[in-house]
């Protein structure tokens, strides 16, 4: 009872104490979660960040024949080998070490990185090239057109696995895990085997589109390892030359200067893309709707801001399509986008043209599925048919002629009968062909068996059946 009194006066003050403990113990716990500074080995950080920037030896070998594989992937538009030449190449390295050498002022480690970035490049076009100039295959393959254009996605991409990348490096025990998937992710092979596709085929729309999106994957991986080296406070390089020092930090701030502002740009401009697809993509699934009439296709253009409109059918009246573009210009994003709508019967547009190719041939390759599909079906049904025939026949037994065989082969028969019976066991119908046979009287019991064995054997060779039923009758 005292101890109880004892501390009953405590309880208002400790309700103040006891929320400042919890809380407390929260942000403990969470700077425990995502503190990373304390497992950070900056030393072997340092010396594995500048043993990867090389490509030499056995580097350039792997990156040759990873090349390889991967053109070979992209070619005949096979996902998995792609993968699996990311997984062995060694492309990352250099990457890194720019952004690295741009966190510590680190001008000498700069410069070797560079220098690499520029080998593993030069060496990766020209061994994709050589590849698709001999490769027999020169169609541009689902594969290939995907790595001709960066969008908002490869950025993030971009940002996250670099982040991802710099911060397994910096664990005390790196984590191979996340560095391979980091390779796959960002995808910086397909690329440049992209951009000697475009010069062996000499299609430079791909090759510069290629080259764009693996300088933007390569600037965004080496702008996170420059951020998160920062973070954690890697120590700058020491020169004894002060002055040298000085202008070693100006020109390493200066170059992540002239690497962010182009990067955000890109950003904002690739984001403000990414936009403008999807708001018109869901404009056009959500809201161009008129009874009798389709759209086969529309395209969208972010540079002249106008999405082109084909629609078959009953044709639409103009009331409606101004009513589409002025609700157009009340949706956010879409203020000044143009809307040009074309019908079948305006012959005097481009659309008799596009409805003569693109659009028609899509709709003769789905009525071309659509038969295919009808006539596998009536073939399915046909075979089914046919086999349900083949059956019954074989179930007409030529009774006459079988008759006087039997007569002939065994003269103390009597009286034959055939009968197909129906026989069940309550999961399965089957029909048995089945042959009653009556003896004569004054045959002894063991030759009759006898007689019916012989007489069971010589129907199923003769009639060439499986299953069969001879019974003895009175």
């Amino acid at each position: 009872m005292e101890n109880n009194s004892d501390k009953a006066p405590s309880l208002q003050p400790g309700a103040g104490a006891s929320g400042k403990s919890v809380l407390k113990e929260i942000k403990e716990f969470l700077r425990e979660l995502l503190d990373i500074h304390e497992d950070t080995d900056r030393d072997t950080t340092m010396e594995t960040v500048k043993r990867d920037i090389s490509f030499k030896g056995h580097n350039a070998w792997i990156l040759v024949f990873s090349i390889f594989v991967a053109s070979i992937g992209l070619n005949v538009s096979s996902p998995a080998v792609v993968i699996g030449a990311m997984l062995i190449s060694p492309l990352m390295g250099p990457i890194v070490g720019v952004g690295f050498s741009v966190a510590i002022n680190d001008i000498d480690t700069l410069k070797r990185s560079l220098v690499n970035l520029g080998v593993m490049v030069i060496l990766s076009v020209l061994t994709a090239f050589l590849y698709f100039s001999a490769s027999p295959i020169t169609e541009a393959t689902p594969e290939l057109i995907a790595r001709t254009y960066p969008t908002i996605l490869d950025v993030l991409v971009a940002i996250f696995g670099g982040t991802a990348l710099i911060i397994a490096k910096t664990k005390k025990t790196a984590i191979a895990s996340v560095i391979m998937g980091v390779a796959i992710a960002t995808a910086l092979m397909p690329p440049l085997c992209t951009v000697g596709y475009g010069l062996a085929t000499q299609n430079w729309p791909y090759a510069l589109g290629a080259l764009y999106l693996f300088s933007i994957n390569s600037v965004f991986i080496a702008l996170s390892t420059f951020v998160v080296s920062k973070l954690l406070r890697f120590p700058l390089v020491r020169y004894a030359n002060s002055r040298r020092r000085k202008n070693t930090a100006r020109i390493a701030s200066l170059i992540a200067i002239l690497v962010m502002i182009p990067s955000i740009i890109l950003f904002v401009k690739l984001l403000s893309e990414q936009v403008f697809l999807s708001k018109t993509k869901e404009y056009v699934q959500e809201m161009i709707n008129y009874p009798g009439a389709e759209v086969v296709k529309y395209s969208q253009d972010y540079k002249t801001k106008q999405v082109d409109i084909y629609l078959i059918g009953k044709p639409v009246p103009q009331a409606q399509i101004d009513v589409w573009i002025a609700e157009m210009k009340t949706v956010p994003e879409l203020e000044n986008v143009v809307l040009d709508v074309h019908q079948g019967s305006d012959q005097s547009s481009e659309m008799a043209a596009r409805l003569s190719s693109e659009v028609k041939a899509g709709i003769l390759e789905d009525l071309y599925m659509k038969n295919q599909q009808v006539v596998e079906d009536k073939d399915a049904r046909i075979r089914l048919l046919e086999q349900e025939l083949v059956r019954y026949r074989s179930s007409g037994i030529p009774f006459a002629t079988i008759s006087r065989e039997a007569k002939i082969n065994y003269r103390n028969i009597e009286e034959l009968s055939f009968a197909n019976n129906i026989v069940t066991n309550f999961s399965r119908i089957d029909t048995i062909p089945t042959f009653n046979v009556r003896w004569n009287r004054s045959l002894p019991a063991s030759t009759r068996e006898s007689e019916m064995n012989k007489l069971r054997q010589w129907l199923e060779v003769r009639l060439a059946l499986d299953t069969l039923a001879v019974k003895a009758v009175n």
